[in-house]
């Protein structure tokens, strides 16, 4: 052994001087040296076992090479005899995965989403053996099954207790026998283990009196299978004793794309064993057919047969694999059966006929007939989904807590449904105009149904408490009052409902706020890209609807309208539906309410309805309906020909119930509803600044400015009238259209100029900032008035109008300069100085200052252009007054000739003049 140690250590550069080295050395070809048979045999003792596990990992490789030994059984022995980080072969993981080099899968989790997701109907059973085996050490740490057949390799365990103790294990050697060191050999290869425990007992108890024995397995043998055919890695595999067919299955990955499930043969010597089909196993759970292997069997994979694909309300959708005499019965007991949803009756079988072209045929799967019909290799079983309609319920929509659908029973009447308000309404619920919307007959044609919901629950044998039917819509609206104002943006009002959550309150705020943003800024794309979203919201919205009546919508929505639960929302489909029914002898069944009531539209004719209900469904009358006279226009065929003719009513008696006025209404009846004869609203105008009595005018119609400054009692002595600012609503958001346009044109103009101008130099950020001063420009609607000209002069005045403010500054002894200078001040009035004198005092102008184009801005809003030297003369101060502005614009050369420059800059400064001038108030 010593010079075994030598040449080693010659051979691998080892240094003789290392203690450590010497000692694992000696330890290594200690093991060498016991037994080669038990090493010949692919397994090594317990004690070797343990003296192999101090090894380092480079010894024990070299080690097992020396032998001759595989490194992985030795591993696989040594995770089987206790090792707490054992590794089978049980693990199953995709095909193709790769590991890294400690044993560990990489997994892909993209690519196992995408797999996952796929709607591709995919093969039954293939995933459950699909994995990529990580080792192929035996497997050992199992019960040993009674009827296990030992054989050489196997290591027997002997415990002797009693008069003589003592513990042995013994392996079987190639002549299938036990050597015992006292009792000599026992044949115990091709026993089974039972057989083999009470032989060695027995025998044992012959020769020692007085002792008790225990045998036990203490490893098992390996042995070498062939897995053939459309495996998914065919070849030689080393399995455990105790393996069955399934085992090596798994050991070659699975089977193929190509493979059978239902003939897998298991060959010995030649001849065929057993075939194994493993619908069985995974459909049944029989593992009867699943035996176990020997050593040289062959596990043969035969290639797929017959396919049938079966997809639809089944618990199992797959591609299924038949055998010689499959039913539709047993491909329903493959699929895993039915789902709840399926509609059974009517399923389609799509299959080749003898032309090789495709044909439908539809089997009942709940008759045993059709059951018991043979499938065809190739069909395609689609089992369809039921209907999703409902029998005989009542569905609620609208303004209620708990929408949706409700049982219906005979005799339900409106309170069933809605006992009390506070409980089953929202806040927002129109209790005075519902409807329900009934079918009438097979071709669902619908009628309406109008009733009072306050009535119908104060008063439950009212005949507004109507009795339901089943099927039947109810529809409650919320008393939401219409936006009439093109101006108010529906999402500014959207998140004060009181049926949105608050996080939907939230996102409707900040998108509200975003959008305000991009209005006040002006950026056209922002804004194209909001209308865009709410153009998808709205078809969201009309997709919704036209599923609730069953068809398409032939008017576009008006998103400014579309309030939660609003009329024309949930009347929308119902109106649809009524067109469509429409035809020659069955007129459509739709009026119309115009004029003074909250509601105007048009609204489905429900059966029986009267002026006061068309009144009711408009939402009630507003405030300056003229109540003494309306009219009903009403279209007549006379003769063949239509003829339209009115009808006079007394709205306040048809609302008292006087069936003279309170005519019954037909179909296209319109009524219109006249307000009141010099009707008008409370005209607000405020006053500010220097007046006798400053504050809020309520004005009739027609009042003038002078005759509310009369009624303010006057000025004060302080004030100063040539630089009033009178604004007006108006004006404001004609400005904020017209500052939209400009900002437009002029990122338009600088575009064109930047791709046809090959000198244009103009960076991004100069346009960027140019387009942002633009856009803080505050629109102020300013009128310019000459208010002491209002004063003095009676055909010279202004009529007011609602929202009108006038401010008069306190008299200012000042002029302003702004523009293009050195420092932008203010300078005390002095009559002597000219315009020139301020603009010198001022520093000067810039080296890009428009000299020619200087012009000023009078107090009261005017502008006065001044041609070259007109202002600068020795007289110039008398054009001059206090509050006024000198104004010196940029030059245009600086912005490459922009024609809109000018534009830009007049309406920049006289804005800040103006807004300067009411902020000093």
């Amino acid at each position: 052994m010593i010079s075994a140690i030598k040449n080693f250590m010659n051979n691998h550069n080892v240094n003789l001087l290392s203690p450590f080295v010497g000692a694992l050395l000696i330890l290594t070809f200690s093991l060498a040296s016991l037994p080669m048979k038990v090493l010949a045999n692919g397994e090594i003792s317990q004690q070797q076992l343990e003296q192999f596990k101090k090894l380092p990992p480079s010894q024990q490789e070299a080690l097992a090479k020396s032998m001759g030994v595989d490194l992985n059984s030795i591993k696989g022995q040594l995770s089987n005899n206790g090792s707490s980080e054992e590794k089978t072969n049980t693990e199953v993981f995709p095909r193709g995965t790769q590991f890294d080099a400690q044993g560990n899968p990489i997994l892909d989790e993209e690519e196992l989403e995408e797999l996952e997701k796929s709607d591709e109907l995919k093969a039954f059973g293939y995933d459950v053996f699909a994995n990529s085996p990580q080792t192929f050490a035996p497997t050992m740490d199992i019960a040993i099954p009674a009827d296990y057949i030992i054989g050489p390799g196997d290591n027997v365990s002997i415990q002797i207790f009693g008069k003589e103790t003592d513990e042995l294990e013994l392996a079987v050697n190639r002549e299938g026998q036990i050597i015992f060191p006292s009792h000599g050999p026992f044949t115990v290869s091709g026993l089974s283990f039972n057989e083999m425990k009470r032989l060695l007992t027995a025998r044992i108890k012959e020769k020692v009196i007085g002792v008790d024995v225990v045998v036990g397995m203490a490893s098992l043998r390996s042995m070498r299978i062939f897995v053939l055919g459309d495996a998914f890695k065919p070849g030689p595999y080393t399995l455990s004793s105790l393996s069955s067919i399934t085992h090596a299955i798994f050991a070659a990955g699975g089977i193929s794309d190509i493979g059978s499930l239902r003939n897998i043969q298991l060959k010995r010597a030649g001849k065929l064993v057993t075939t194994l089909d493993l619908y069985d196993l995974l459909i049944s759970g029989d593992s009867s057919s699943d035996v176990l292997l020997q050593s040289g069997d062959v596990v043969f994979i035969a290639p797929k047969g017959n396919t049938i694909s079966v997809e639809g309300e089944v618990r199992r959708p797959a591609i299924y694999e038949l055998n010689d005499d499959c039913n539709f019965k047993d491909i329903l007991t493959m699929a895993g059966g039915l789902l709840p949803t399926a509609f059974a009756k009517t399923t389609r079988v799509e299959r080749y006929n003898q032309d090789a072209l495709r044909t439908v045929v539809n089997i009942d799967l709940t008759k045993s007939r059709d059951l018991a019909k043979k499938a065809q290799a190739g069909d395609a079983v689609h089992v369809m989904k039921a209907a999703e309609m409902f029998e005989h319920s009542i569905t609620v929509i609208g303004a209620v807590t708990r929408p949706g659908k409700y049982q219906w029973q005979t005799g339900q009447r409106i309170t069933d449904i809605f006992p009390n308000i506070d409980s089953h309404l929202l806040h927002s619920a129109d209790l005075n105009y519902s409807i329900v919307v009934r079918e009438i007959d097979i071709a669902r044609n619908i009628e309406i149904l109008q009733f009072d919901l306050s009535k119908a629950i104060s008063a439950p044998n009212s005949k507004d408490n109507i009795i339901l039917a089943g099927n039947d819509k109810i529809l409650v609206f919320a008393n939401i009052v219409k936006l009439v104002d093109s101006k108010i943006d529906l999402d500014a009002l959207a998140f004060t409902q009181d049926n949105l959550s608050k996080k939907e309150q939230e996102l409707a705020k900040d998108k509200y706020k975003q959008k305000q943003f991009w209005l006040k800024y002006g950026d056209e794309e922002h804004l194209a890209q909001f209308d865009s979203e709410q153009a998808a919201e709205a078809k969201l919205i009309e997709k919704s609807i036209a599923q609730f009546s069953g068809g398409e919508l032939e008017e576009e929505l008006d998103l400014k309208e579309l309030t939660i639960f609003s009329r024309q929302r949930l009347l929308m489909p119902i109106i649809e539906k009524l067109k469509r029914q429409g035809k020659s002898g069955q007129p459509i069944q739709l009026i119309e309410a115009d004029g003074e009531v909250k509601f105007p539209g048009v609204y489905p004719l429900a059966k029986g309805a009267r002026v006061a209900d068309l009144i009711a469904a408009a939402g009630g009358l507003t405030e300056s309906a003229y109540v003494v006279r309306a009219e009903v226009t009403r279209n007549q065929i006379v003769n063949h020909m239509a003829q339209q003719t009115s009808v006079a009513v007394s709205l306040s008696a048809a609302l008292a119930g006087d069936e003279n006025d309170n005519v019954l209404l037909s179909s296209k009846d319109r009524l219109n509803i006249h307000q009141i004869p010099a009707w008008s609203q409370n005209n607000v105008v405020e006053l500010r600044g220097e007046f006798v009595f400053p504050g809020k005018y309520t004005v009739r119609r027609g009042e003038s400015l002078a005759d509310l400054i009369a009624k303010a009692g006057g000025f004060t002595q302080f004030a100063h009238q040539e630089g009033s600012v009178f604004t007006r609503v108006q004006l404001r958001e004609l400005e904020q259209q017209n500052l939209l346009k400009l900002t437009a044109d002029l990122r338009i103009e600088m575009a064109s100029k930047s791709m046809t101008d090959q000198n244009y130099s103009q960076s991004y950020a100069e346009v960027q900032q140019m387009l942002a001063d633009m856009a803080n420009v505050q629109p102020v609607g300013r009128l310019v008035v000459d208010l002491p000209k209002v004063i003095s002069n009676t055909h010279y005045d202004v009529l007011l109008e609602g929202g009108d403010v006038l401010y008069v500054p306190t008299m200012k002894n000042s002029i302003n300069v702004v523009g293009q200078v050195q420092v932008t001040s203010s300078h005390i009035y002095d009559i002597n100085l000219s315009a020139e004198d301020y603009l010198a005092q001022s520093g000067g102008s810039k080296k890009r200052a428009d000299v020619e184009r200087v012009y000023i801005i009078s107090a009261n809003g005017s502008i006065k252009m001044m041609a070259s030297g007109n202002w600068f003369t020795s007289d110039a101060g008398d054009n001059l007054k206090p509050g006024d502005t000198i104004v010196v614009p940029l030059d245009a050369e600086y912005m490459n000739n922009l024609a809109l420059w000018s534009s830009v800059t007049g309406i920049i400064y006289n804005s800040a003049v103006a807004i300067a001038a009411i902020s000093g108030i």
